[in-house]
Formats: structure tokens, sequence, C-alpha cells
């Protein structure tokens, strides 16, 4: 039996998702410093992987559980992230956006036909208030953003998988933090180290020994502060929410991008940025409605 009107698991999730809007700061900060793209990506997955896996070896010999079984559950959510960041290498950052987070569509589709669990009433409404912003955020010109070219399947690719991951991670539902943790960083680095190969001529001249070892603690740094604990605020998050919701609310990412973007770098905030974060901003509140106005149900 679990709590579905326990609140906690969908703050966290919208929190650790903001905190993903901000993320773009460090990303060009280490671009300007000599790691592109793509090879950011790649040391985002394997620095977090070299330092944990001493633990994952200590908890070997100790007979613990590293989280090595999951491979699914690796492959889906730290391929997903590989995916939608290697596809504003590919296309623009409209369609890389707009095709990502169609997110909460698969996650509502898929909670229905594999957990076969229909959603409150509540939830259509937050999901068409959710695209709705997403759509108007990014001034679609009225047509569907559907894929044209390899970053747009990746970015759609990306958010099926962050869909499936989720569903995976319901229906699985490990013991323990660290095993689902090491199998993101693990099977995630087996995804990136492939598509640095596949996509070489796009991921950008490929960084020197000295450019590596000076940006080598930042990269430490950015691991420890921010990347594995938002993401095991996420994972963790997303075994104690539907994955339809989980979709929902990491739409927060894109409010925060935008609003400190406007903040931060000058970019332009006008009536579609206000309005469409505000219909995002309206989506996460009527999830958070539902989750309060529900009585404890088993799972």
């Amino acid at each position: 039996m679990r709590r579905s009107s326990d609140l906690t698991p969908a703050f966290a999730v919208a929190a650790a998702a903001s905190a993903w809007g901000i993320y773009w700061i460090p990303q060009r900060a280490l671009e300007d410093a000599g790691l592109t793209g793509g090879w950011a990506t790649l040391g985002q997955f394997l620095v977090p992987l070299a330092l944990m896996a001493p633990v994952a070896l200590v908890r070997s010999r100790r007979g613990q559980a590293t989280g090595l079984n999951l491979v699914l559950i690796g492959l889906l959510t730290g391929g997903a992230i590989t995916c939608y960041a290697n596809a504003f290498l590919l296309t623009d950052v409209v369609h890389a956006l707009v095709l990502f987070y169609i997110t909460p569509v698969w996650g509502t589709l898929l909670e229905i036909v594999v957990l076969r669990q229909m959603p409150a009433r509540l939830r259509w409404l937050s999901l068409a208030l959710g695209l709705a912003g997403v759509w108007v955020v990014f001034g679609t010109d009225g047509g569907l953003p559907l894929p044209r070219n390899v970053g747009d399947w990746l970015a759609l690719a990306g958010g099926v998988m962050i869909a499936c991951g989720t569903v995976r991670l319901n229906i699985v539902r490990p013991t323990g933090m660290f095993p689902q943790l090491f199998a993101y960083f693990v099977y995630g680095s087996a995804v990136a180290a492939v598509s640095a190969y596949l996509l070489a001529d796009h991921l950008g001249p490929t960084p020197n020994g000295p450019t590596l070892v000076s940006l080598l603690p930042w990269l430490v740094l950015l691991t420890v502060v921010f990347l594995i604990p938002s993401n095991a605020v996420l994972l963790w998050g997303a075994v104690r929410i539907s994955p339809g919701m989980f979709g929902i609310l990491i739409l927060g990412e894109i409010v925060v991008g935008m609003v400190s973007a406007a903040l931060w770098s000058g970019e332009s905030f006008g009536w579609h940025e206000a309005v469409g974060g505000a219909m995002i901003l309206a989506a996460g509140l009527v999830e958070f409605l539902v989750l309060a106005r529900r009585s404890p149900t088993p799972a």
C-alpha cells in the first residue's frame, strides 16, 4: 500500500526538474572553456561513474546491490538524457524542446496501457495546460512539430525513453537509491559513448589533454553538487508518482530556464514566455490539487 496523497515526491520532482532550468549556466561555461556540447555530455556521465565505481566495488564485495542488473532502467533513463542533450547539436532548440516535452503524453498513455491505472479526470486538464504552455512558449507556427531530421528524432526518442523509464521504475520499484543511480550513469555512459562515436562529426573538436585536466575539477564539482543529487531526487520521485504526473512536473525546467535566461543572459521574455509559463505552472498546480484531494489507495 502506498499513499497516493503524499505530496513529498511530487514536490521533490518539481524542485529537481526546476533546478535543471539553470543547468545551461555551467554548460555554457564548460563550452566556453573548450569542452564542446557533445563531449560535455559524455564527460558528465563518465565523471560521476568514476566517482561511484569504488563504492559499487565495495558494495559488490559485501554482497550488496550495485544496480548493474537494472540494465533496462539504466538504458532508458540515462539514454533519454543523452538523446535530449545531443538533440540540441543536430536541430534547433524549439523542435528539440517541444518534441522532448511531449513526455506527459507518453507517460499518461503508458500509465493507462501498461500500469492499468486510469488517471484522475483533472489529469486531462493538466495535460492540456502543460502541452499548450509548451506550444505557446516556443511560438510554434501552427503546424505539428513533426520530426524532420536526426536531431528531432533524438529529442522525440528521449521523451519516449524517459516516460518508459519511469514506467519501468514503477514496475520494478528497486530497493535503495545507489543501485538506481549507478545504473543510470553506467548505462547512460554506454549510450553517450556510442553516440559520441556515431555523431563524431557533430560533437565539435575533441578537447586536448591540458583542457581536460584544467576542467576536471569543475566537472567533479558539478557532479557532486548538482548531477548526482538532482538525478537521485528525480529517480527517487519517479518510483513514487505516476509516469504521467512525472512528465508534467518536469515541465518546470522550461519555466525556470526561460526566466533565468532572460535575467542572466539577456534573452527575450515576452508574452509567449509569460503566458506559456503560467500555463505550465497551472498544469503543475492541478497535479498537486489532485494529490491533495486523493485518499490513500492501493498501488
